[in-house]
């Protein structure tokens, strides 16, 4: 079959790859009452699930960076799907926390590639002038995924638990990865476009070279991973226990608790296309980055008082801009990326920036699970997630001035 454009079949496939990796810790969130009270597991041993999975994924990130930069998209898709096929098929079984962590990591190895894999892709068989909006809309897999897990997981639960939930998953994961390759087999590879100028270099007329052997390349590679690694520290605290905060704390059922993440997620698939569809339009990541931190510390306020005053009002205000900003921030990294860094590299830098985001990932849910096991509880959390995008604000302040300083003279 002769090969054609890029199309919404190759951009599903997309979308599903960035997700599915996520689908699992998302949908045990969801159902973290129900979880914790089947197999008697306290909150800073729900923790660990997360913290195994994105631990994993860190691991995954850094290392196995070149070795996806020589191998063929055809086959990281297939990792990436069998991997979480095989996760979500083990915990459909667990009858403890030591499955449960098994299928942590192997969820978290599964997230190991998307972010490079589908950034090559985009600059190999996408056309430049869809680059951008099409890294918005790839990256809302991640928020995709949290709808559908955040929504299915707890309504199949009531009819046949979460590990039937977590079976159902096994053929989402399948039916993927039947798409993403006939997609790619579909999809023509275009011709080679010259290497791109760094997103945050010291001057317009800087030379562009190897990526990941110039200055300005490596800045960039690095600035973007540390705003990651903060971001993703208070992201995944958040997403992980949200549920767990409306249920307990508000009184939210089961389902209600679920939708906060869905909620979150809804949003944040939105917020995901529209902050892609900015970048596209020439925006400065730096600037960008600015506020969606100060956005986001406005929804750490926001949880805060929701947890001082008992108002629902307050959760679904924080939730929202929780998603609004927060999880948006993905998109700008990896639009950045695009904007800096050439095809053969862009594994490796895709890598270590989503390394950088993993890890936040992988100690957040820790931080958060043993604040709340404090006195401090949840009003100890809040606040330091709050102190985290404090700290988001600050660094993206820095690159700006920076940015200005330099393309000044």
């Amino acid at each position: 079959m002769p090969a054609r454009a890029a199309g919404p079949g190759l951009l599903a496939a997309l979308i599903g790859s960035v997700g599915i990796g996520t689908l699992l810790i998302y949908g045990l969130s969801a159902t973290s009452d129900l979880v914790m009270s089947d197999l008697g597991l306290t909150e800073a041993q729900f923790g660990l699930l997360a913290t195994t999975c994105f631990g994993c994924a860190t691991l995954g990130n850094a290392l196995l960076g070149r070795f996806a930069d020589r191998q063929p998209d055809r086959t990281l898709m297939l990792a990436i799907f069998g991997l979480a096929a095989a996760a979500l098929a083990v915990a459909s079984l667990a009858q403890g926390l030591t499955a449960l962590l098994i299928a942590a990591g192997l969820t978290g190895f599964a997230q190991s590639f998307p972010n490079g894999v589908t950034n090559r892709i985009l600059i190999e068989r996408v056309p430049a002038r869809q680059r951008i909006g099409w890294t918005g809309i790839k990256q809302s897999g991640v928020q995709a995924a949290q709808l559908i897990a955040s929504l299915a997981f707890p309504a199949v639960a009531v009819l046949w638990g979460w590990r039937g939930a977590s079976a159902l998953g096994v053929g989402l994961a399948v039916v993927l990865a039947a798409l993403a390759v006939r997609s790619l087999g579909r999809t023509a590879i275009l011709a080679p476009a010259p290497a791109p100028a760094p997103e945050l270099a010291p001057a317009p007329a800087a030379t562009p070279a190897a990526a990941g052997t110039t200055p300005s390349a490596g800045f960039v590679v690095w600035a973007l991973a540390a705003f990651g690694f903060l971001n993703g520290l208070v992201v995944q605290a958040t997403n992980v226990y949200v549920p767990l905060f409306a249920v307990r704390e508000l009184g939210f059922s089961l389902v209600a608790g679920g939708a906060t993440a869905a909620v979150a997620g809804a949003i944040g698939v939105t917020a995901r296309i529209g902050w892609g569809r900015v970048m596209g339009r020439g925006v400065a990541a730096p600037a960008l980055l600015l506020v969606l931190a100060l956005t986001a510390l406005a929804g750490a306020g926001a949880f805060f008082a929701a947890h001082v005053t008992g108002a629902a009002a307050l959760l679904w205000l924080a939730v929202a801009l929780h998603g609004a900003s927060a999880l948006g921030v993905s998109v700008v990294l990896m639009a950045a990326l695009l904007r800096s860094i050439p095809a053969g590299s862009m594994a490796s830098a895709s890598g270590r920036v989503s390394a950088g985001m993993f890890a936040g990932f992988t100690l957040g849910p820790l931080i958060m699970g043993a604040l709340l096991g404090s006195p401090g509880g949840f009003a100890a959390g809040w606040i330091a997630v709050a102190v985290a995008y404090a700290a988001c604000a600050g660094l993206a302040g820095y690159l700006l001035v920076r940015r200005r300083r330099r393309l000044n003279g």
